[in-house]
This record gives structure tokens, sequence and C-alpha cells, in this order.
């Protein structure tokens, strides 16, 4: 090569270089190759799609999990002309959606209600892959008292399959967030995967809750569905009592492709917020 073509090759790399450091609010990806995003629930709550893009794009985060009833207005009864315009915004710009969170459960000792909600996922999966989301996040919330919990996990876990199959036939991904009284538990979250026969349409949110740290500890149960994690959502990174940087460490070994997202309390400063949890989201991985 030349030397002018060699320095006008290296121009154009630093010039597009720059762009993509520019577009992605001055932060290139932190390089252990994490990515972040925030969940809208709540500090995003009220931002409508242009706003998610441009403060999320100032901030610096790739993604965001658009939660229901939010201000984004993304929702099952979008009619088809507004999921295209939404799938082309994200598109369009450096914040993509990196899931979306519905409030799904499968736990209810009443058929009827388990039925409702197994329906209500289906609609969600289509419009995640009408609006170009890989994910639909559900959840379990809780162990009925009156229902022996190992059938109450069989039956989330036979739910969760049906759900599976027909996310994967649209190319999306179930991911069930480790949620709920007792069924927060790692081991209660195996049990369900396993009862689902481990569909490769699901997968799991790991929720960094404290009861992660219950059960044989963090490792154990972290090791119990390492190969399942589809997403993950993370509380305020100065809650000292969570291991934050094993858990990041953990994600780094196993190299883990989903996204973490910042699940933390709405603010009068939000954007200040959200820059410092970047800050802290990428010191917790320099070892």
């Amino acid at each position: 090569m030349k030397r002018r073509d060699f320095v006008t090759s290296l121009a154009l790399t630093s010039a597009l270089t720059h762009v993509r450091f520019e577009q992605s609010g001055g932060s290139a990806r932190h390089r252990h190759g994490l990515k972040l995003g925030t969940v809208t629930y709540n500090i995003a709550k009220d931002w409508d799609v242009p706003t998610l893009i441009k403060n999320l794009t100032d901030a610096g985060f790739e993604a965001v999990e658009l939660r229901t009833t939010h201000k984004h207005g993304v929702e099952i009864g979008l009619a088809p002309a507004a999921r295209a315009e939404v799938r082309k915004r994200f598109e369009d710009s450096p914040v993509k959606i990196g899931g979306l969170g519905t409030i799904c459960e499968y736990h209810s000792p009443d058929p009827a209600v388990v039925r409702k909600n197994v329906e209500e996922t289906k609609e969600w999966i289509k419009l995640a892959r009408d609006v170009g989301s890989p994910s639909v996040k559900v959840r379990p919330n809780g162990l009925p008292k009156e229902i022996p919990a190992e059938r109450t996990l069989e039956q989330i876990g036979k739910a969760l399959a049906e759900c599976g199959a027909a996310a994967r036939d649209l190319g999306v991904k179930i991911q069930l967030e480790v949620h709920g009284e007792g069924t927060s538990r790692l081991p209660h979250i195996r049990k369900i995967l396993d009862y689902g026969d481990n569909h490769p349409g699901v997968r799991i949110c790991w929720n960094s809750n404290q009861t992660d740290l219950l059960d044989g500890g963090f490792e154990a149960n972290f090791r119990l569905v390492r190969d399942q994690i589809g997403q993950v959502h993370m509380r305020d990174l100065f809650v000292e009592e969570y291991p934050w940087r094993q858990l990041l460490s953990s994600l780094t070994k196993i190299k883990f492709g989903g996204y973490c997202f910042a699940e933390i309390p709405e603010s009068p400063d939000p954007l200040r917020v959200l820059k410092y949890f970047r800050g802290l989201f990428n010191a917790y991985q320099d070892i």
C-alpha cells in the first residue's frame, strides 16, 4: 500500500470511529464486551420513544427494555403501521430494543387465569417480532400457599414451554425473570426450566436479588442456570450487599452476549444517574 493510501485509510478509520463514539454518547463499548441497557421501569417510565432514544444515546446506553404501561406506548394494542414506525425509529438509532417487559405470569391456581396469561404472552411475542425485539420478559410471582409448591413449579414450566414454542416459531425468546416470593430462589427456577423440558425458546432474566446469595451462595446459584441466562436486571450498583463484581466477572467468563439492564428508581436528574450507573458498570469490570 502506498503511503498516501495508508494515511487516507487511517483517516477514514479514525473518522468512522469518532462518529460511532459520538453516536454512543461518547462511550465506546467496554473492553470486556458486556452490553448495557436500561429498563424503562422506573427511571425512564415517563419518556416516549423519541425521548428514550435521545436520552439513552446521550447517556451511552446501547438498548432498552420497554416495560408495559409506560409512556413509550409499545403495547400489544398497537396497529401494524405504528409497529412498523417503532421498529424503524430504533433501527435508525444507536439504541436498540433489547426486550419487551410484560407482567404475564403462570402461577395462579385458576387454570383460566393461566390460560389468559399464556394467550396474552403470545400476543406480546407477535409484537416483539413486529417491532424487532429479540425477547419478551415474563415472570413467576410467587407460590400460592394452598397448592403444593412442586405442582406450581411444574405448572409454570409447562406454560413456559408452550410460550417458548410460540416464541421460537417467530424468532423470539422468552425471558423468565427470577421474581416473586419463593419463585425467586434459583433452585425453584431450575425446576421450572426442567419441568418445561428446558425449551430452547426460553431463557432466564437474572434479576440480581438478595436470594441469589441463599441456597449455597452466589456461585452455586449462578452455576445452576448459567447456560440459560438470556438477560440481566441490575439494581443500583451502590448496593454493597450484592456481589456486583462477581456477577459481571461470571458473565464475562461465560461470554454472555445479552444485555445487562439497569432497573433503578426514577430520579429528578435521570441522565446524570444513568451516566453514573454506566461508570460503575464499567468500573466493576476492571480487575
